[in-house]
């Protein structure tokens, strides 16, 4: 099978990962990235051997069928629209949008051109919460009922070299890391009916200790701690705490799912492997389960290989913009929750993604 070429845009800090495992995945090719910064997009280039060049000649390039869109939160959805009018599919990173209106502008002008358009996060693809899916539909928990899951720490001033983003609107740990979590739940226990939450801001003002920005004061304008709770479409509950004001760190696990006959805990879903524990109703113990799945070790990326993939043999793509969008739309409506103290009924869906079959290699993506 050919690969799919595919151009990169934005070269900052999480871009190296994706040029290293885009060599290792079976259809797709990286030949080219662009940045608004193009002496920083060259330098990238001639590191990893593609050719580096504008965002205008990266667009313009006929050769390019899809773009893996690394840029800030904030330009994800003006760098998809812009990819999607050059007549190219668009992988982003999460989240998928800054607002559900450019979420569903993104999704709309997609359809309208008959263009795929998928997003991460992708960790829900890995060996650890494919283990996890396999256990659930074998039964191993008997039916979910229901979720709790905790993302909790201190902030990323103290090592992240740029943090402001972090703490702007489209920013805090709900928007940066949520989707990591909720994507998860949503891969276990399918789509979400409706959500409440209470969100604040715990410290107005963070100072930054990387060595990039050691001193630099930021204003911090949304929310950083956010409590919240997730009914799901096929009836389990779940409570999901986001927060970069712990200072002191926590012991709680990333996720449980409890269910009719036991309880699952699903490794850290920012993770692509981790251990897997069950605990059934009539046993005293946990139990370590092996994972049944490869991808265990960094495979970011995959999400949008399965995407090319996808596109190549005509099948559906598992980190879907829909799921995505579904995804957005429940942070943005915890926030809204939150502030008019109610319940947020959700009106998108999504396709619970399917599962990858056993026995693939590291490197494969199924049909």
């Amino acid at each position: 099978m050919s690969k799919l070429k595919v151009g990169v845009i934005g070269t900052g800090n999480i871009s190296g990962i994706y040029f290293k495992n885009g060599k290792r995945f079976e259809s797709m090719e990286v030949v080219a990235c662009a940045d608004l910064d193009k002496e920083r997009a060259l330098a990238k280039a001639a590191e990893y051997g593609v050719r580096g060049c504008t965002v205008e000649e990266l667009l313009a390039d006929k050769e390019i069928q899809m773009v893996i869109n690394l840029t800030v939160p904030q330009a994800h959805a003006a760098v998809a629209l812009q990819a999607l009018e050059a007549g190219k599919h668009v992988y982003s990173e999460k989240p998928l949008a800054a607002t559900r209106e450019e979420g569903k502008q993104v999704l709309e002008l997609a359809r309208s051109k008959g263009l795929r358009v998928g997003c991460a996060p992708d960790t829900f693809l890995g060996g650890g919460i494919q283990t996890c899916i396999k256990l659930v539909e074998d039964g191993w928990i008997g039916r979910p009922v229901g979720a709790t899951a905790f993302m909790m720490g201190g902030g990323p001033e103290g090592w992240h070299p740029n943090p402001e983003f972090f703490y702007k609107p489209g920013g805090g740990p709900l928007f940066d890391m949520g989707p990591y979590y909720l994507t998860a739940l949503v891969s276990l226990l399918g789509p979400i009916s409706r959500v409440t939450g209470s969100a604040g801001i715990s410290f107005p003002e963070r100072v930054a200790t990387s060595a990039e920005r050691f001193g630099q004061i930021i204003k911090v304008e949304t929310p950083t701690h956010i409590a919240s709770v997730l009914d799901f479409a096929s009836g389990p509950i779940a409570t999901l705490l986001t927060s970069f004001d712990v200072k002191g760190g926590s012991v709680l696990p990333r996720i449980e799912l409890y269910g009719s006959e036991g309880t699952m805990q699903v490794p850290d879903p920012n993770t692509f492997g981790g251990k897997v524990r069950v605990r059934r109703f009539d046993s005293e113990e946990w139990s370590d389960i092996p994972l049944t799945h490869c991808k265990s070790e960094n495979a970011r990326g995959v999400g949008a290989a399965d995407m090319a993939k996808a596109i190549l043999t005509g099948r559906s793509h598992r980190a879907s913009g829909e799921m995505a969008y579904h995804v957005l739309e429940a942070m943005f409506g915890i926030l809204d929750a939150s502030e008019q103290g109610t319940h947020y009924a959700m009106h998108s869906t999504c396709q619970r993604p399917a599962p990858f079959p056993l026995g693939l290699m590291d490197h494969s993506l199924g049909e």
